[in-house]
């Protein structure tokens, strides 16, 4: 599986949206913990409400999004509070929504915690509401809220209707901070279909065609007949083609064109390139083009890398290229830039994340070639050999990525696309691995001398150092022994295309082998020198086994595939 930094959003809703000092002392707060980045604040003067949006490392964003309750409870009074908006908490609802490496059961299960801990700490009482819900009617934030912050006195003391965390009568604290709930829910994406049309009735014509909801059943003419009851007094509905989806039909005046505007509840179950390519299909229907996409917001990655990949597979190309030339195909695929530039360091958000970190200190593998070598060149002892020995790892996969794409696309062997594309992902994979343990590596070798700078003046202090030191040491040994066995399987793909792909590529395949062979050894000697300096002998030993088993299954491997390299090199004379 591809090294994927676990990042989750959080979009909390302030019972706040005109005083701009309590606002900016609450986004203070959530700037302070490190590890997150703020990306919007929106406060509204008539809802009275503002919606922040950040994210970040799990742990960070929790830590955050209880600061921010912490500090909206101090400055928010809610017996004050009057808004257009439902509310019934200085903090009103607190979603964390999962972006990449962490699932929505995980964010579920953060935010009961953090409810807990905000009942526990702060005395608010917390209902859980959507994926984070313990009864399926309270999925539905709507009965969490039922009779908003006035009915709070009867709820807090009625059990059906208590909230799950800090359920007590009301008292002079609770009438200040008010309830929030807390809760998971998927991403949501906001997107806009652009249409070669004006008319916001052809356009509400295919929203209702798309979204789940789907048309009114009417008798007669489908436009203009007698909407059909059902039993229940309520319209029959068609439904549309697209689950968990909302779209209305609107025209913009500042482009001059009509949009489908639609709301993508959950990406798993309609991915944002399967939308797209069905509202095309329902407009050419009615004799209309969509001429592009509008993300309204921010989006993950991994929905744009899906769409690439998509698209990419319609053509019968390899998807195992660079994840920002796959980003490329879905915003040309999907007219992402038809109403403007669409940059996706300013849309995505774990390119955001990363150029906040770049700012922050900066990255190995973000260095040009250049400027890396002069940084393993200087007097410090990191970067090193871990560290070079997981960038040859990398540079063996991708090599072996680049002989599976030049194959897939050799002229004559378009049967065979699909199985060289293939290896070329896991290449892509691998590589990405890799180059995260270029930096995992050096940080490794600091939490070592963080561990030796620690205090060592009393007992206590020694004990805590010499723990610190050992647990750091353990940890250096093992990073590398990530990098053996991801370089491990580089082998895999590199004596698969030395055997069958393009036989004018094999060399590069056989450089990929050394490539890996080094990395695999390399990281062997950092295993066992940090190994040698663990207290625990049990674990260094193994430790050390098993990087002497690896060793061994580079060297052969490495040699079988110098073999079948240069028999083939040899066929070419």
């Amino acid at each position: 599986m591809a090294y994927e930094k676990q990042i989750v959003e959080c979009v909390p809703n302030f019972s706040e949206g005109r005083n701009m000092e309590i606002i900016k002392q609450i986004t203070d707060e959530i700037e302070s913990v490190k590890g997150v980045r703020l990306l919007d604040v929106d406060p509204g003067e008539a809802t009275n409400r503002t919606v922040v949006t950040f994210v970040g490392r799990p742990d960070a964003v929790v830590e955050a999004a209880f600061r921010s309750v912490k500090c909206a409870g101090r400055l928010i009074d809610m017996r004050r509070h009057h808004g257009a908006h439902p509310r019934m908490g200085a903090t009103d609802v607190l979603p964390l929504i999962p972006v990449s490496g962490i699932t929505l059961e995980e964010c579920a299960e953060l935010a009961r915690g953090l409810a807990r801990r905000i009942a526990d700490e702060l005395a608010i009482p917390c209902y859980c509401y959507e994926a984070a819900a313990f009864t399926p009617e309270r999925k539905n934030l709507a009965v969490c809220r039922e009779g908003e912050y006035e009915a709070l006195a009867e709820k807090l003391t009625t059990e059906r209707l208590q909230p799950d965390f800090g359920a007590r009568p009301v008292d002079e604290a609770v009438e200040r901070t008010g309830c929030t709930a807390v809760g998971a829910r998927d991403f949501l994406i906001a997107v806009n279909y652009n249409l070669n049309t004006t008319s916001t009735r052809r356009a509400n014509a295919i929203a209702f065609d798309v979204r789940e909801k789907g048309r009114p059943v009417r008798e007669g003419n489908p436009v203009v007949g007698k909407i059909v009851h059902g039993d229940d007094g309520k319209p029959l509905m068609k439904p549309g083609t697209l689950k968990c989806t909302k779209a209305i039909g609107w025209y913009i005046d500042e482009y001059g064109i009509a949009q489908v505007s639609m709301n993508i509840t959950d990406l798993s179950v309609t991915p944002l390139h399967v939308a797209f390519d069905e509202v095309c299909r329902c407009a050419q229907n009615r004799g209309i083009r969509v001429t592009g996409t509008e993300i309204v917001g921010l989006i993950p990655k991994k929905t744009l890398v899906e769409a690439g990949r998509y698209f990419l597979s319609k053509q019968h190309r390899s998807s195992g290229i660079p994840e920002e030339d796959i980003i490329k195909i879905a915003v040309k695929s999907m007219g992402l830039d038809d109403l403007k530039p669409f940059n996706p360091r300013e849309k995505v958000i774990e390119y955001m994340l990363e150029d906040a970190e770049e700012k922050a200190g900066g990255r190995l593998a973000d260095l040009t070639v250049k400027a890396f070598a002069e940084e393993t060149s200087r007097e410090s002892p990191a970067p090193g050999g871990g560290t070079i020995a997981a960038y040859m790892g990398a540079l063996g996969a991708a090599l072996g990525a680049m002989v599976a794409n030049l194959s897939s696309h050799k002229a004559g062997w378009d049967d065979r696309w699909d199985m060289f594309g293939g290896w070329a992902e896991r290449g892509q994979t691998l590589m990405t691995e890799l180059l995260h343990l270029v930096d995992e590596d050096t940080a490794a070798f600091n939490r070592i001398m963080e561990a030796f700078a620690m205090p060592k003046k009393t007992e206590d202090d020694r004990r805590a150092r010499a723990e610190a030191v050992e647990a750091a040491t353990l940890y250096a040994a093992q990073v590398p022994l990530r990098t053996m066995k991801a370089s491990v399987k580089v082998f895999d793909i590199c004596h698969e295309m030395a055997l069958e792909g393009n036989p004018n590529s094999v060399s590069d395949a056989g450089v990929g082998a050394l490539a890996a062979r080094a990395a695999v050894l390399g990281a062997g000697l950092n295993v066992k020198i940090n190994a040698s300096g663990l207290a625990d002998r049990a674990a260094a030993d193994a430790l050390t086994a098993e990087a002497d088993a690896l060793m061994e299954e580079a060297k052969r491997a490495e040699s079988e595939i110098m073999k079948i390299t240069e028999d083939r090199i040899n066929k070419l004379k």
